[in-house]
């Protein structure tokens, strides 16, 4: 289980750094890489561990979970973007090349790719396999530590200490409360589907 585990993060990394890396990302186009590699990355999940599913409940309760968990990530992110321009002079500089990487997209296509493909992928892998799979191996609070850090790593080929920082914090709520709360495992699949949307069409910070 563990070969296939480091596999697959090092192959996530390659993705990632192939997206994000100044080196290699203006030859790519990063919405439908990023779509690409968190299917591919999705589609491993299922065929390693063909039982991530079975953590899913749907149900209204979960539908409302999963929006207030949106939300308060959302603020969190207003908060800290604020902060971080107070602190820092680089702040929005790269915050706004974050931006960037959606000009000349359509905003319709975002959301769909990011709702229903790179939000619900994205947890299914991180969370739903390598998060559960070190649980497993070794135990549940260093299962969430190293996910969250990888998870976090994986960002930095992009050379942007605040998408980084971001990948960091937004892991860490989405880890922490898949640690605390596996049974609602639907509820952050769907946070993370609505949040990625937020922050990028719906309501950009």
């Amino acid at each position: 289980m563990i070969k296939k585990v480091v596999f697959t993060i090092i192959l996530a990394t390659v993705l990632w750094t192939v997206m994000f890396s100044p080196l290699t990302a203006p030859h790519v186009n990063f919405w439908w890489t990023m779509t690409a590699s968190a299917a591919l990355l999705s589609l491993l999940s299922t065929l390693f561990r063909p039982d991530w599913w079975r953590g899913i409940r749907i149900s209204f309760g979960e539908l409302l979970l999963g929006v207030a968990i949106a939300v308060g990530l959302w603020l969190v992110f207003w908060v800290g973007d604020k902060m971080s321009q107070l602190l820092f002079d680089f702040a929005r500089p790269q915050v706004d090349s974050i931006y960037g990487m959606k000009a000349g997209e359509s905003p319709w296509l975002l959301t769909l790719l990011m709702l229903f493909i790179i939000g619900p992928a994205e947890e299914i892998f991180w969370r739903g396999y390598v998060q559960r799979c070190l649980s497993e191996r070794i135990n549940p609070n260093m299962g969430f530590v190293v996910t969250t850090a990888v998870y976090a790593l994986v960002h930095a080929g992009s050379c942007n200490f605040m998408l980084t920082m971001a990948a960091l914090v937004a892991g860490a709520a989405w880890g922490l409360l898949y640690r605390l709360f596996p049974r609602h495992f639907g509820a952050i699949i769907l946070s993370h589907a609505l949040w990625d949307v937020a922050v990028f069409v719906w309501f950009p910070i």
